[in-house]
């Protein structure tokens, strides 16, 4: 038997709500690896953000009959934790590699957000549609403050290595 429309919105709504609480944990955890006070800032505010996001979702999801899953939440902890790659990165290179996972979590989330306007508009949804672009907007905003701090973190580890290195070879 197909879903109805609602159901679909519902399962996506689930999705994405499921998507904010983990990014709001790995955002937490990044925030407190932060070595400095740009980037630290920048986690805080967005595990804010996507906290004020998780709970928009999950009050959208009530309103339409809906709850959140405990397993669909339990699963994207687990897909979306990356943190397993750190192995063999410096502690110094940490802050890079996790800016650039905040980076891989909102583009994902843009996308996400993509999909769900998208099904809502097609079921006349107007309601959850212009949430999920409202939000979508912020999650783009975010990519970009994220981004912008890439360079200056990168060009700091390259610093950081060379002074290393000079110092081993003097």
């Amino acid at each position: 038997m197909a879903e109805s429309s609602p159901d679909v919105i519902k399962r996506y709504l689930d999705d994405a709500v499921a998507a904010e609480k983990s990014s709001e944990t790995q955002l937490h955890r990044s925030e407190k690896e932060a070595n400095d006070e740009s980037t630290k800032a920048l986690f805080h505010e967005l595990s804010l953000e996507a906290k004020r996001q998780y709970e928009r979702l999950t009050a959208r999801l009530h309103v339409l009959g809906g709850s959140p899953s405990g397993t669909k939440s339990f699963f994207a902890h687990t897909a979306f934790d990356l943190k397993a790659v750190e192995a063999g990165h410096e502690i110094q290179e940490r802050a890079a590699h996790n800016l650039v996972l905040a980076y891989a979590l909102a583009s994902n989330k843009v996308a996400i957000y993509e999909s769900l306007a998208t099904t809502a508009d097609a079921a006349g949804d107007s309601d959850t549609s212009d949430l999920a672009r409202d939000i979508q907007a912020e999650e783009q905003a975010s990519a970009q403050k994220i981004w912008s701090l890439l360079p200056a973190v990168a060009l700091e580890i390259t610093a950081a290595y060379r002074a290393a290195t000079a110092r081993e070879r003097s």
